[in-house]
């Protein structure tokens, strides 16, 4: 139900959240009644008399009865005086602390409450705001290392701004709070994980305790089943790489090929989704050899893995094709221009963004408006989505490397694992475009300039093939050049607004990753 949004409170559920400590006998309570992950809290703030923190063994106790749990960060939060920037701030460094501590693994996500039906301009105000507030919780699990994803807790209104504003990997959706005005007639976000639908006093024989029923969306939140793990969440994708780098240095000395091993790997990740005519044209055809050398050694194409900047899931093989693209086609000398490359990756994607507006004006009569709802907005469903955009930065600025002479694997570590991907969207903007300006030409251009072979059949394929005309064709009616214009204005516009979301992130990360990384080895000789 759009205007309810627990919708039926008595439906199957099998998540739960609780501030009482989870005793052997009540997780046996919950698994035996179909419940099978629980939110427990991270932290009771002095004066509370509710003593809802995790208590020491608990965790173990969960995961024994085959339960999962999810960590909740809540400090007052009920008004809009408990959310500024630094409270923002101290509340992440006390939530990483505390997490660490009980030994969640690196990549959870810890949901961060607005216990309180905060209305829009409670959203958008400063100093004192939600948004606000999430930036500093954004900097400041930044400047414990970033091992830790940040979560919403609050009305479907809130979670959809916070998530589009800061990036928040899962939305915990109060939903039983059925009155607030933040749940009522706004949709579910998208990146919901947990619904909470009704409040209820469990009775497991002579002991009671409160419980929210949520439900828990499958494929989303996780939940943990195990603490004090080493790895982190692109840790099995990098050493998949790691295995397939070493066969490509194995089957080019074997061949004696002269090719580049970290193209091999490229071409192999990519050629099973992105291959045929189109994509001769923008990366070449694809080595056969090393690909039967590669199965024959019980290799397979891996999809995707896990962001460990934003925890967003990455399309491996995207990713791989725009940067053996950009790999075979160098940057226009000319930065208001465009080449295959750019069409390996964004370009390609503001094509099929321009048709989509085109299809959607009915809906959007602004192509401004549209850019600033659709294009590469976290938790917003789009034919240029925010992975989309992470997949195309990451896979230009890894061709780079390449072509530097460096190789993929060495990439993948210190863009994933050592803090260079908090820097993506700047160091891509910088490499490519320099200013707003060469970006808002290069659009254009991609758009509706001068067309080679490669960018014309491109458009034929992602605009002309989608039932829209062709922008050159479109602005020759009065009054569309300035629509042009305008979208190309807010692909300029997303792109510094994506710098400036990164900015807090990247350089709290980098001030702090030596001092952290150092503890966390002394934590791990500890155990």
């Amino acid at each position: 139900m759009l205007l309810v949004s627990m919708g039926n409170p008595d439906r199957a559920a099998t998540g739960s959240d609780t501030r009482f400590e989870i005793t052997a006998s009540r997780a046996r309570w919950l698994y035996d009644n179909d419940y099978r992950m629980v939110g427990r809290y991270l932290y009771d703030p002095p004066g509370s008399t509710l003593d809802k923190e995790i208590k020491p063994g608990e965790l173990q106790t969960i995961f024994d009865a085959g339960l999962r749990v999810f960590p909740i960060y809540q400090d007052n939060a009920r008004q809009l005086s408990d959310f500024t920037y630094g409270q923002g701030y101290q509340h992440a460094l006390n939530a990483h602390d505390l997490a660490s501590e009980y030994g969640f693994n690196r990549g959870t996500t810890i949901y961060f409450a607005v216990d309180y039906d905060a209305q829009q301009w409670e959203i958008d105000n400063h100093p004192q705001g939600i948004f606000t507030y999430f930036n500093g919780v954004v900097a400041g699990l930044a400047s414990r290392g970033k091992k830790y994803f940040h979560g919403v807790y609050g009305s479907r209104n809130v979670c959809i701004n916070v998530t589009a504003k800061t990036s928040a990997r899962f939305s915990f959706v109060s939903g039983m709070s059925w009155g607030f005005s933040g749940n009522l007639g706004y949709p579910s976000p998208s990146n919901w994980a947990i619904n909470q639908i009704k409040e209820f006093k469990v009775t497991n024989g002579t002991d009671t305790f409160d419980l929210d029923r949520n439900v828990w969306r499958l494929k989303a939140e996780p939940g943990v089943d195990s603490v004090n793990d080493t790895g982190g969440p692109a840790d099995s994708y990098i050493a998949y790489v790691q295995r397939l780098y070493d066969h490509a240095l194995a089957y080019e000395s074997s061949n004696n090929v002269g090719t580049n091993a970290s193209r091999l790997v490229m071409e192999y990740i990519r050629h099973k989704k992105h291959k045929g005519l189109q994509w001769w044209w923008l990366a070449d055809s694809y080595d056969e050899g090393f690909v039967e050398y590669c199965n024959s050694r019980d290799m397979s194409v891996r999809n995707s893995f896990t962001d460990t900047i934003t925890g967003y899931q990455l399309d491996a093989t995207h990713l791989m094709a725009t940067a053996n693209g950009f790999l075979e086609n160098s940057d226009p000398s000319d930065k208001q221009k465009a080449t295959g490359g750019d069409i390996a990756g964004w370009g390609g994607d503001v094509m099929t963004f321009w048709a989509n507006w085109r299809n959607s004006v009915d809906e959007y009569a602004s192509p401004l408006t549209f850019c600033q709802a659709k294009l590469a907005v976290p938790g917003t469903v789009s034919s240029f989505g925010y992975t989309d955009m992470i997949e195309d930065v990451d896979g230009y600025l890894l061709a780079k490397h390449v072509a530097g002479g460096g190789n993929i694997v060495g990439w993948m570590k210190a863009h994933y694992n050592d803090g260079g991907g908090l820097n993506r969207f700047r160091s891509h903007f910088d490499r490519r475009w320099e200013n707003a300006t060469n970006a808002r030409a290069s659009c254009w251009d991609v758009l509706a300039g001068p067309a080679g072979v490669t960018v014309g059949a491109a458009r034929l394929a992602l605009i002309t093939g989608a039932g829209v005309a062709l922008p050159a064709d479109y602005v020759l009616v009065p009054g569309n050049a300035e629509k042009l214009s305008q979208f190309c204005q807010g692909f300029s516009d997303r792109q510094l607004a994506l710098i400036g979301l990164e900015n807090s992130l990247a350089s709290k990360y980098k001030e702090n990753l030596a001092t952290y990384r150092k503890q966390a080895a002394q934590r791990a000789a500890a155990r």
